[in-house]
């Protein structure tokens, strides 16, 4: 099975369990009628509906390359991770308006105690349920599954607060705790839809990500050969769980055609091993020239116009430069 089918049958199997979730919300809201749970289910409304987008377009990434996505369709999870971020936003504003509407008109809170344990279900349920979607996603690479698991987790921080606020009003009886509670839970959806918003434009935008980047140069740097004399212009996209991964490689110039290739294939074996079978590498072959030798520690070199001062190591700011390394003047 492709990691799009998995990531798919992920998403569906979260999609059922959020939307029982939701269910359960709804019978504690319709017990207490507080409106902290209200705002609760109403924000989870958005998960059903960000779980059904992420079904979707999990659905559509499946699908294999054609004539006019020849890169494939992963895109669609950037598409599908903006929308939740923006829901997400959206019905934090809904639950500050029915917070302050409540501190206006206040109205009488029953049967906290089956409210209470309701939610904190929901809330153990939507941990291990956000922790499982985040774990998975990172295996694959795939933005829906990590966003979906961290919205599922904010949840749960928020579904605490929440509980903390019905205990203190069933100790207390001041209802206006509730909608204290509910205004907080609303900050924190807000941060959290921004964050997910954040990285699905980026994302849409091609925006390196530093991360990928430090991890994918120290496995180059860690793992380098005699023969790859230098690395540059080095450029990751991501395409849904898909990594196209563009770099040249310097080799020694009277290398063949063959010869080449081989390091190309083993620069891939190397890539792959670390970060899976998700990636596709177009690797440019250059030929050295003479201010290479400088920095080229190939002892077997018959045809050496200087000798070897130092190595380069590469870093995230010099192997993304779209030029040869060399030494400078200074011997730097």
């Amino acid at each position: 099975m492709s990691l799009a089918n998995t990531n798919y049958q992920i998403q569906k199997k979260i999609t059922i369990v959020v939307a029982v979730m939701f269910v359960i919300k709804l019978m504690a809201w319709y017990l207490t009628s507080s409106v902290a749970i209200l705002t609760d289910a109403l924000e989870y409304t958005i998960n059903v509906i960000s779980s059904i987008i992420g079904l979707y377009s999990l659905s559509l990434s499946a699908k294999p390359k054609d004539y006019n996505h020849p890169y494939g369709h992963g895109k669609a999870e950037f598409l599908s991770s903006s929308i939740e971020g923006i829901l997400m936003i959206i019905s934090s504003f809904l639950i500050i308006y029915e917070a302050i509407n409540n501190l206006q008109h206040p109205h009488t809170i029953s049967k906290l105690d089956y409210g209470i344990y309701l939610v904190g279900f929901t809330a153990l349920l939507n941990y291990f349920l956000g922790h499982f979607s985040i774990r998975e996603g990172k295996k694959t690479n795939s933005l829906p599954l990590v966003a979906t698991g961290k919205h599922l987790q904010s949840d749960t921080y928020a579904t605490l607060a929440i509980i903390t606020g019905l205990v203190l009003i069933y100790f207390t009886h001041y209802s206006w705790i509730d909608s204290v509670v509910a205004l907080v839970f609303a900050l924190i959806i807000i941060v959290s839809g921004y964050k997910i918003l954040r990285s699905s434009i980026a994302g849409i935008m091609d925006e390196a990500d530093d991360e990928l980047l430090r991890k994918l140069v120290e496995v180059l740097e860690n793992n380098r050969n005699e023969n790859w004399i230098d690395l540059h212009n080095l450029r990751i996209i991501k395409y849904g769980g898909t990594l196209h991964l563009d770099c040249h490689l310097t080799v020694p110039w009277y290398f063949n055609v063959n010869e080449a290739h081989k390091e190309i294939d083993a620069l891939s074996c190397i890539v792959k091993k670390e970060f899976g079978e998700s990636v596709e590498l177009f690797v440019h072959t250059d030929g050295c020239l003479d201010f290479s030798c400088k920095i080229c520690s190939k002892e077997d070199c018959n045809v050496r116009n200087f000798n070897f001062e130092k190595t380069i190591h590469w870093t995230v700011e010099n192997i993304s430069t779209d030029s040869k390394h060399q030494v400078d003047l200074q011997g730097n």
